[in-house]
């Protein structure tokens, strides 16, 4: 490859594609990240009974945090950053930790905790070296897998018309879901070069059309969104109650495994080269660092989001441009909130339709890993309970409801919790054997009970 051609390369980290082609690819990103970012601090408002005003104002900072987060891990910061084709902003992985507490300790309860959680994240990060081997294949894979898994609801939701809609499960949101869903499949699969590239937006694109056609597009929200607004520092206020920050470093903590899962799954699915260790704990260190300076601001904890990392590896588009034009983007709407506001107005059959796909893909990715470890009656083991247990409690939560609350809300509330902890577990605890170890073992049992 020319050295011209390689820095003009979607497909090379370090390549520099013209606007022309960045931006529509940019787009792909921004429209799979942008309803969670928003849609997270709307759900702990709700939790917590805070004012319009304060929605408004999460909502923007967690939309400024996403962008300055994301460019940490595209560009670094000394040792803050992973340098890999990463999207990090506000995860829903601690939605039920952030509602519990913020039922009972309100938003500095929340911010509070946040601090000592972020500060987790960076010990985690800071000692990386040395648990790296902790973390093989077998444990990230299984945890990316279920992560794939348990997203499939929220698509699913999604294009039946977003859950709590007095549309929900309607044919004509099945039918723009299942339509914009076969757009991005024929552009992907029967399209060539840039077009390929760009299916999911094209089937956004489709979707939103014929969405506004039949009466699906509320417009708004983009007149009743200001033109501009700036972050306060220690807006909300920033209280330490024990019981709010135990919680809240345990949930940190696996999101750490969570955030090991994604970086693994972006390398290996749009790479095709494992993870290494700087590229690790840089990526929890920024994490860590993004998540205690957003609590001062009011920003909720980041996280990496797995949803962009399957379109990483669906795509191969890892050049930094193109996810820095979708970080700058998610600043821009931050302090211009009607730029944001007019993302929010797609229809959740679109974003449904254009993301199943994607969390297909995440699923795949976990597999990939996981396989790349031998697949022994050990590592076969590790996967299977770990996926088992935490897809079963995760599908019935009333199986623990006479467990304290708190354990109730980290174990049922995400099943990544129980997944990670199962597959590290377990690692730890059972003998190592490769197959050669196995096939030998039985054929001794074999010689013995032929005698």
């Amino acid at each position: 490859m020319s050295t011209t051609k390689s820095c003009t390369s979607v497909f090379d980290f370090y390549g520099k594609p013209p606007l022309t082609k960045a931006l529509p690819l940019s787009l792909q990103h921004i429209l799979a990240m942008i309803m969670g970012t928003v849609t997270v601090p709307i759900i702990v408002v709700g939790a917590v009974g805070a004012p319009l005003e304060d929605k408004m104002a999460l909502i923007q900072i967690s939309l400024i945090f996403s962008g300055i987060s994301t460019l940490i891990q595209l560009y670094a910061i000394g040792r803050l950053g992973a340098r890999l084709p990463a999207i990090f902003g506000v995860g829903f992985a601690y939605v039920p930790t952030l509602t519990a507490i913020g039922s009972q300790y309100g938003l500095s309860g929340i911010l509070g905790a946040q601090v000592a959680g972020g500060v987790a994240m960076m010990l985690v990060g800071l000692f990386t070296k040395r648990i790296r081997n902790l973390f093989p294949p077998v444990v990230a894979g299984s945890v990316v897998l279920v992560i794939g898994l348990s997203l499939y609801d929220i698509a699913i939701g999604y294009m039946a018309g977003g859950i709590g809609s007095p549309s929900f499960g309607a044919p004509l949101n099945w039918g723009i879901a299942l339509g914009t869903l076969l757009v991005v499949l024929f552009v992907s699969q029967f399209c060539s070069g840039f077009l390929k590239l760009a299916s999911i937006i094209c089937g956004i694109g489709a979707g939103y059309l014929v969405s506004m056609n039949v009466g699906l597009v509320d417009l708004s929200p983009i007149d009743e969104a200001p033109w501009f607004t700036a972050p306060r520092p220690l807006a909300f206020g920033l209280e330490f109650h024990t019981a709010a920050i135990v919680s809240m470093v345990i949930i940190c903590v696996v999101n750490s495994v969570q955030t090991i899962g994604d970086l693994s799954a972006t390398t290996v699915g749009g790479m095709n080269r494992e993870l290494d260790t700087r590229e690790l704990s840089g990526g929890l260190l920024g994490n860590g660092f993004s998540t205690i300076i957003g609590s001062f601001f009011g920003a909720l904890p980041t996280s990496s989001y797995s949803q962009n990392v399957g379109i990483v590896a669906m795509t191969k588009v890892i050049s930094r441009v193109v996810l820095a034009l979708a970080a700058v983007f998610m600043l821009v709407a931050g302090f211009i909130p009607k730029f944001g506001a007019l993302m929010t107005t797609i229809p959740f059959p679109v974003l449904g339709g254009a993301t199943v796909l994607v969390f297909g893909m995440i699923t795949m990715t976990g597999i990939q890993l996981i396989i790349k470890d031998e697949l022994s009656a050990r590592n076969l083991t590790i996967a299977s309970l770990s996926l088992a247990l935490s897809m079963g409690i995760y599908a019935m939560p009333e199986a623990i409801a006479r467990f304290p609350e708190t354990l109730q809300l980290v174990l049922g509330g995400s099943p990544i919790v129980v997944a990670a902890a199962v597959a590290f577990g377990l690692n730890l605890i059972l003998p190592r054997k490769s197959l050669a170890d196995e096939e030998e073992e039985r054929r001794q049992i074999e010689i013995k009970l032929s005698d």
